[in-house]
């Protein structure tokens, strides 16, 4: 009997896999690089690097941020997805992910069949901001100007097929106006010529915009959803304004290669919720406007295909072309 075991237990570790598999170390077992596709210092970085710490702290694990950017989100998401699906390369993802699959004829990856959600972490709407020169006291007003003066007024965006840039040619769709486009490397260079008076109008998201609000340096006319932001609750949404059917949320979270193993998506999952149960990450997410979005990682899958499909029809329904 014991010289059958032996001849058994040899057989099984002959087997492909099996003595790999025996004996892997458990997960994880060495740093993992979470992929962030936008600048160092910018809004998606902050919290992205804030959901590392702390994702890294209560996995006992290092993680670090690797920033890829360039193409709005392109690089750093084609970079991911070339990754080895083996729980060592996470990406963190926010609405360019969808926006800029969907605008671009080759955006070098795609986010449905080329990754896996992990987890969802928040989402958050926009606002929409002029400078405050152009003469007008509410969205409603900046609609009837812009139908008065077609072509006219501009607005900036953090890029051709950004989240700025679609939501703005949404509401081109749905308010029936013509305001033209104008993309800058990024938000921050749009923003100071937004300030300075070079463009008319933008969105952003609320706690990047929010000082220069108070400041009185921009106006804020209504953010991009149906409800209205926390921390901007005397600034109606587009759906309060008369804008029907436009509602433009940003998203947050991470997802993994395609092929990435279950119980490693998982495990990630897990995670994740059990930080944004967090009561410092709660007043973190607070403080940038944002609501947390917690649950499986068929949660941030629906997120993601939801977002995807929506911008594909929009840009299909008013003919926008981008390389």
């Amino acid at each position: 009997m014991q010289r059958l075991l032996f001849l058994l237990s040899v057989m099984l570790a002959a087997l492909p896999g099996f003595a790999a598999q025996a004996q892997a170390p458990a997960y994880p077992a060495r740093v993992i690089r979470l992929i962030v596709p936008f600048p160092p210092g910018a809004g998606t970085d902050t919290v992205a690097r804030f959901v590392a710490q702390k994702l890294g702290q209560s996995m006992n694990a290092t993680i670090i941020v690797d920033n890829r950017t360039g193409a709005g989100g392109a690089i750093g998401a084609a970079e991911a997805a070339r990754a080895e699906p083996d729980g060592y390369t996470l990406l963190f993802v926010a609405g360019p992910f969808t926006t800029v699959a969907a605008a671009s004829k080759n955006p070098g990856y795609d986010p449905v069949r080329q990754f896996v959600p992990a987890a969802s972490i928040a989402t958050t709407p926009l606002v929409f901001v002029v400078n405050p020169a152009v003469p007008v006291d509410s969205m409603r007003d900046f609609i009837a100007l812009a139908k008065r003066e077609p072509g006219k007024l501009n607005y900036g965006s953090a890029g051709a097929g950004s989240i700025n840039h679609l939501a703005l040619e949404l509401l081109n769709a749905r308010a029936g106006i013509d305001i033209v486009h104008v993309p800058y490397k990024g938000i921050a260079p749009a923003t100071l010529d937004l300030i300075s008076g070079q463009i008319q109008a933008m969105t952003g998201t609320v706690s990047a915009t929010l000082p220069f609000i108070a400041e009185k340096k921009v106006k804020a006319l209504a953010v991009t959803g149906t409800r209205r932001a926390p921390l901007l609750p005397n600034v109606p949404s587009w759906q309060e304004a008369g804008v029907t059917n436009a509602d433009v949320i940003n998203y947050w979270g991470i997802v993994a290669p395609a092929g990435t193993p279950r119980e490693i998506v998982v495990r990630l999952n897990a995670e994740v919720n059990r930080v944004l149960a967090q009561q410092e990450v709660k007043e973190r997410l607070d403080r940038e406007g944002a609501e947390i979005v917690s649950g499986p990682p068929e949660r941030l899958g629906a997120i993601i295909e939801a977002d995807l499909a929506g911008w594909k029809k929009l840009i299909a329904d008013v003919k926008l072309e981008l390389q």
